[in-house]
Parts: C-alpha cells; structure tokens; sequence
C-alpha cells in the first residue's frame, strides 16, 4: 500500500521567504513577545517592535529563540521512523479520510480558501493532504522539534512551519483559523477555540482502544489510556461541542522494518532501548497483520448565549 506524495514534482518551494507562504500567513502569525503583527523582512519575521525571529536556512521560523526548549519534543531518530512509516502508506486511509472531511461542505462551508492550523504537526504530513484538498488555504505547522519542522517547512509550497510549544499561547491572532487540526497531539482547547474563527471547525484524531492490538504486549508499547475519550470531552467540553465522531479501522501487513518504523515514531521510542525492540520485533515473525483504528472527530466552538432582550 502506498501514497502519492502532497506535492507535485518540481512545487517544493527554494526560497522559504520570498517564494513561499509567509506573505500570507502574516495576516495569520503574530509576535510571541508583544503580540503586535509580524511581517516578512528578508530572511526573519519582524514586528513594528522590532522584534525579529529568524527563518532557518530549513525554511521554518524559530519563534521559540531563546525561550527554554519543550523536553518532550520529537528526535531525530523518531521523525526518521515516523517520516519512513508514513511514506510507506500505511496510514493512508487515515490521511485520505482527515482531508476529505476537512474539505466537506459542513466542515468548510463553501470555501475552498481560509487558513488550517496544525498545532502539533510532526512532519506536516497530514497538513499537506488537507492542503491539496483545499486548493485555495494556506497553512501553518506548529511544533516544538526541529528536526520535524525541517520537513514540515518542506510538506506542501502553501504550508510555513514554525517552532512553538502548543501549551503556550499559540503565536497566532485571534480568530483568524478556519480549522484546526489535531492529530495524535497535545490538546490546548482554549488556544484553539481562541484562534478559530466563528464556525471554525476543529478536527481531533485520536486512537482507540484496538489500535495497534496485536503488538502491544508483545513490545511492550504503551497502552491506550481506557480513559481517554473521556479525557478528551473533559478537556474541550468547556471551549467546544462535537459534532460527530467517524470511525476508521481496518488491518495492514508490516513488514520488520515497519514494526520497528511505528514503535520508533511515538512515545514508547523513550521506553524501549532500540536494541530491545530490534530484539522483540524480530521475535515476532513477519509480515504481522496489525489494527488500526481510530476516531476523526469534528468539534465547533460553543457559541456565546444571545442577551435578552
């Protein structure tokens, strides 16, 4: 099973400033020091403040300069895995159904324009899909690793990166986000329901209980907290109201290699020596058929009560 690439051969931009699409994302990005607005100035954002964050010669911009770094932030040997298991499909139907509900008349409306935020978007992997489906958006990756905004800043020519910790308050102006993504990350629902326009939608992608229920015990990954979709409702229950939630599982065949890709690419990456996994993986045989399943959930802020009159 594979996946065709988010962009086209030959339209990965070569000058992340002046050919790329920071021009339009200033009316979205604002400066994290003093809030006022940012504009491209050579090679950096600045404010009228004079404020100035750099883009790195990658392409994403580090507005995270000289703030204290988030620990939890992904490793180079953790994009590695991620980007190889995802480009080799396996989460492609995930990928194909998260960019067909964001382009949906009710999550979208009737435009094909707007701004998708992606707030905690690894690789850019899903904000480049949702992008294709929208031919006129623009987007806008945050995340804390580095070595993942390298490739986000790269994901898509209508997509800019930039270093950010999503429990902060997001470097963003007030609704000015048509919607909000949040694929298998940290969950901030009063910044997003701050950024989100009116009728903004916020889709939320979160495992279920099966996912990945075949290697669990057997490589010691870390559990689906039981929990968690009521965590979920009690984190956003106060900013928003779901819409519906669709299901999606279904079953892949992975070979070695792709086991070792998925248990490398998340959290259970810090529990599992690499020698140790290497070891389990290979005790297992292959190819081994493994559920995924997950929930898409589209949430819409809560609207304000209308006075009496």
């Amino acid at each position: 099973m594979s996946e065709p690439p988010a962009t086209r051969p030959g339209s990965v931009r070569r000058d992340p400033v002046h050919t790329g699409p920071w021009e339009a994302l200033t009316r979205v990005v604002r400066c994290p020091v003093c809030r006022d607005g940012l504009e491209v100035a050579e090679r950096s954002l600045r404010c009228p403040q004079r404020h100035t964050f750099d883009i790195a010669r990658q392409g994403y911009v580090s507005l995270l300069s000289g703030a204290k770094r988030t620990m939890n932030a992904d490793s180079a040997a953790m994009v590695q895995a991620r980007t190889a298991f995802l480009e080799a499909g396996h989460y492609a139907p995930l990928t194909r159904e998260l960019a067909r509900i964001a382009a949906s008349p009710e999550v979208r409306g009737e435009s094909e324009d707007g701004t998708v935020l992606d707030a905690g978007a690894g690789t850019g992997h899903y904000l480049a899909a949702v992008l294709e489906a929208l031919p006129g958006a623009v987007g806008l990756a945050l995340d804390a690793s580095p070595y993942a905004l390298r490739r986000a800043a790269r994901a898509h020519p209508r997509a800019g990166a930039a270093s950010w910790d999503v429990w902060r308050p997001f470097p963003v102006r007030d609704a000015c986000v048509d919607v909000v993504l949040n694929v298998f990350a940290p969950r901030n629902g009063a910044e997003f329901h701050r950024v989100l326009r009116p009728r903004g939608a916020l889709l939320v992608v979160t495992p279920t209980e099966r996912h990945l229920r075949e290697l669990r015990d057997r490589l010691g990954l870390l559990e689906v907290d039981p929990d968690k979709e009521e965590r979920l409702e009690r984190t956003l229950s106060g900013h928003f109201v779901r819409e519906r939630t669709e299901a999606l599982e279904y079953t892949v065949e992975l070979s070695g290699q792709d086991v070792e890709n998925l248990a490398a690419m998340g959290p259970s990456a810090r529990h599992v020596e690499p020698e140790e996994l290497h070891a389990r993986v290979a005790g297992l045989g292959a190819p081994v058929g493994v559920t995924a399943s997950f929930g898409i959930s589209v949430y819409r802020a809560h609207r304000k009560a209308e006075p009496r009159v």
